[in-house]
């Protein structure tokens, strides 16, 4: 792969969330998007949009019976050690509650559904795609649940109340992207076990109900473009002023950070220990879960919790930016040894 189509593969991964972005702020400009039009959007793509997308990302793995567990359980154990590591670091950025949950939630949480899928497949092609969409099943419940309880201990005095352990439990069984993500998980175990015990799948809602499986993927199509344009609404340049350190840490936490430790680690047990081993096959993966920028869900997510909804919105677009240089580069070193298909 030469370092034109390394570069080419990146912005245009990352490239379109930029522009539709620009495209949203714009609209706000014009006036075409309003404030009351703005939250509701959110509400509608936290509450259903979400929730359906990751519901039928899950759905449609295709099984588990190959699941690389030892690399399943490297990528979940990493992303728990980095929130972890972002506890006792990163929340120390800000004085102000309700940005400590999102720069933290920032440095973990990758955009791993809408740009490490198909940056995945663009490195490793499909066999890459398949590991990925794999640890995606997993790493993105992961995501949301340490999301929850983030958002949940730093949302400030409107939050105190929650604080409990109890208030986090009902926080996590109550979030609608969790939720549809278990009930993905739920209908691939069904289906796992109709193949195990009939050695065919009894019902598939594909072929048994395509109206409702189509209005779902029909749903799906929808989600990105729709939630990118309320964030983009939602963008203010004037709020650079007074959060530029906050915005500043969180960048770097996610984008050079966060892979420095996820591949770092990777590299370190592969070549020193039988623990786990990474190949062409895990590599376009673990770039795809910890290279990528902050999930667009994230901002979202936040100002449904009652945290600071334009600084995580600020870190979605930056992260977004620079990720297309720090992607290049990881890119290019793992490529210089021989971890990527050439």
């Amino acid at each position: 792969m030469e370092f034109l189509s390394i570069l080419q593969t990146a912005v245009n991964a990352i490239l379109p969330i930029v522009l539709l972005i620009l495209l949203g702020y714009g609209l706000r400009q014009r006036g075409f998007l309003t404030e009351a039009f703005l939250k509701n959007g959110n509400r509608l793509t936290f509450r259903v949009l979400l929730p359906v997308t990751l519901f039928i990302n899950v759905y449609n793995i295709e099984s588990f019976d190959k699941i690389n567990w030892p690399v399943v359980l490297y990528c979940v154990g990493m992303v728990c050690l980095i929130f972890l590591l972002g506890t006792f670091t990163l929340v120390r950025a800000t004085r102000v509650p309700q940005r400590k949950g999102v720069l933290l939630q920032s440095f973990f949480r990758s955009n791993f559904a809408i740009i490490g899928l198909p940056l995945a497949a663009a490195l490793g092609g499909e066999e890459a795609l398949a590991v990925t969409s794999v640890i995606s099943a997993f790493t993105i419940l992961v995501f949301n649940i340490l999301a929850v309880v983030a958002l949940t201990v730093y949302a400030g005095d409107e939050g105190s109340k929650k604080h409990s352990v109890g208030g986090m439990v009902r926080g996590i069984c109550s979030n609608y992207m969790i939720i549809g993500t278990v009930l993905g998980l739920v209908a691939l175990a069904l289906r796992s076990v109709q193949v195990a015990r009939f050695g065919k799948v009894a019902f598939s809602l594909r072929e048994h109900l395509p109206p409702l499986y189509s209005v779902l993927s029909q749903l799906k199509a929808i989600t990105t473009p729709f939630a990118l344009l309320v964030l983009g609404g939602q963008f203010s340049f004037s709020a650079l002023r007074g959060m530029a350190k906050e915005i500043a840490v969180g960048t770097l936490g996610r984008i050079v950070i966060a892979p420095a430790l996820g591949i770092g680690a990777a590299l370190l047990l592969s070549r020193y220990t039988t623990l786990v081993r990474f190949g062409v096959d895990e590599y376009p993966a673990l770039v795809a879960l910890f290279g990528s920028p902050v999930a667009v869900s994230s901002a979202i997510m936040a100002g449904e919790m009652g945290n600071d909804e334009q600084l995580a919105t600020q870190l979605v677009v930056w992260t977004s930016l620079f990720s297309v240089v720090t992607v290049f580069c990881t890119v290019c070193l793992l490529l210089a040894g021989g971890l990527l298909r050439a």
